[in-house]
C-alpha cells in the first residue's frame, strides 16, 4: 500500500546468514500477509489421537494399493477371451473381465484420492491469513523467501516425521501409476508375431484354412446367424457384393457366426468384370480369380477404411476417407490419393457343389503398413 512504510531488504550476507523461520518471516512481511488465525491439529505429538488418524490415513492408501494390484493382476493374466454360454465356468470369467477391470482401477484411484483429502482434513493446520497488494522485492530474495517458505510448508503439513503415511502413500501412488502405464502398454505385453501362422496374426486373415476345412465365400443378409453361401451366377456382370468367410464347424456355434462377420480384416469385395474385358493380372497371382470373377480386399491399403464404392465403366474402387482410388483393371493398383500399394487379391474357385470357395488365405497382409512389413 502507498502510505505503507517500505521493508528494508538485507544484503546478501545476511540473506546467507538467515534462518529458515527468520526467512519465512520476511517473506510474508514482503508480500504484505498478515497471519490472523493458525491451529496445529495436534500440538503435542505423538498422541493415541494423531496416531490413530495416522492410521486411517494409511489406510486408504493401503486399499488404493492392494486395488492397484488387483487390477494389474486382472489386467494381466484373467481369461478375457470370450466362451461360449456353453461353458458357463468360462463365460461367467470371462464376463467379469471388464467390471473387475474397472472396479479396481477406481478403487484404486478412489482410495488414493480420499486418503489425501483425509490427510489434508486431519494434519494440516488451520490458518487464516489476509495479504495486502503490492510490488514485488529483489528475485534473489524472492528466491530465497520462497524456498524457505515451502519448507516451511512442509514441515508444519507433518509428513516428514509421519512415516507410515509417506510410505503408504507411495505405494497407492507407485502401484496406481504401474498400473495407468499398463493400460496404453498392455498391446504390446504379448508378441504379436509370436502366433503368426494362425488366422489372428497381422500376417494372416479369417481366410486361412486351419485343419484343411474348406472356407467358403458368405455373403451377410443382415441376418449374422444365416449362412448364406455364394455362387459364381449370383453376381451379375459388372456387378459386386462384400463377402466373408465361413467353415462348415461355424454353423452351429452362434459367437463364430458372428466374429466371421466383425473381423477387421475379413470383408472382401467379389466382382464381376463385364465379359472380354482387357485386365492386366499382377505377376505370381495370374490364376487368384476364377473366369470373370475377382476376390480383393476391402480393406485400403493407406488407413485401413472401406473400399465400398466401385465404377464398373472405369473399374476403380474408391475409398471414401481419403479418396484412394484402385484400378481392378490392373491387378487394384493404386491410381489416385494417399494408397501406395494394391489391393491384396484372394485366390478363388468354385467346389465340386457350385459354391464359391477361397483357395488360401491372402499371400500378403491386408491393410496398412506395419513395422515389420516390407510390401
Amino acid at each position: 500500500m502507498s502510505g505503507d512504510k517500505p521493508i528494508e531488504l538485507p544484503s546478501e550476507a545476511e540473506l546467507a546468514e538467515m534462518s529458515r523461520d527468520d526467512l519465512v518471516k520476511l517473506g510474508t512481511k514482503m508480500d504484505g500477509v498478515e497471519l490472523v488465525h493458525y491451529e496445529e491439529k495436534f500440538p503435542v505429538p505423538g498422541t493415541r489421537a494423531e496416531r490413530r488418524a495416522q492410521r486411517a490415513v494409511a489406510l486408504w492408501f493401503v486399499i488404493s494399493a492392494v486395488a492397484g494390484l488387483a487390477f494389474l493382476g486382472v489386467f494381466l493374466f484373467w481369461p478375457w477371451q470370450y466362451e461360449s454360454p456353453s461353458n458357463a465356468e468360462g463365460h461367467l470369467l470371462h464376463m467379469l473381465y471388464n467390471p473387475l477391470i474397472g472396479l479396481f482401477l477406481g478403487l484404486s484411484v478412489t482410495g488414493l484420492g480420499v486418503g489425501a483429502l483425509l490427510y489434508t482434513k486431519k494434519f494440516i493446520p488451520d490458518e487464516l491469513a489476509v495479504q495486502q497488494r503490492h510490488d514485488g522485492p529483489s528475485a534473489q530474495v524472492d528466491r530465497a523467501t520462497l524456498v524457505a517458505e515451502l519448507a516451511d510448508a512442509g514441515e508444519r503439513s507433518g509428513i516428514g516425521r509421519r512415516s507410515l503415511i509417506k510410505r503408504t502413500a507411495g505405494l497407492g501412488a507407485g502401484v496406481l501409476g504401474l498400473g495407468v502405464t499398463a493400460v496404453p502398454l498392455g498391446a504390446l505385453i504379448k508378441n504379436p508375431h509370436s502366433d503368426s501362422e494362425t488366422k489372428n496374426s497381422l500376417w494372416h486373415t479369417g481366410w486361412k484354412a486351419e485343419k484343411g476345412e474348406k472356407v467358403y465365400l458368405r455373403r451377410h443378409t443382415g441376418n449374422f446367424h444365416e449362412v448364406s453361401l455364394v455362387r459364381p451366377e449370383d453376381v451379375e456382370p459388372g456387378g459386386f457384393e462384400t463377402v466373408f468367410p465361413f467353415r462348415e464347424s461355424e454353423r452351429e456355434d452362434e459367437h463364430a457366426l458372428v466374429a466371421a462377420l466383425k473381423r477387421a480384416d475379413a470383408p472382401v469385395m467379389l466382382i464381376r468384370l463385364r465379359p472380354n474385358q482387357a485386365v492386366t493380372k499382377r505377376a505370381g497371382q495370374e490364376d487368384f480369380n476364377y473366369g470373370d470373377l475377382y476376390a480383393y480386399s476391402k480393406i485400403c491399403t493407406h488407413l485401413g477404411c472401406p473400399t465400398s464404392l466401385f465404377e464398373q465403366q472405369t473399374g476403380l474402387l474408391l475409398c471414401p476417407c481419403h479418396q484412394s482410388q484402385f484400378d481392378v483393371f490392373e491387378y487394384a493398383k493404386p491410381r489416385f490419393g494417399p494408397a501406395t500399394r494394391p489391393l491384396p487379391q484372394l485366390p478363388i474357385t468354385v467346389d465340386e457343389d457350385g459354391y464359391l470357395v477361397a483357395r488360401s488365405d491372402f499371400i500378403e497382409a491386408v491393410g496398412p503398413a506395419f513395422w515389420e512389413r516390407k510390401s
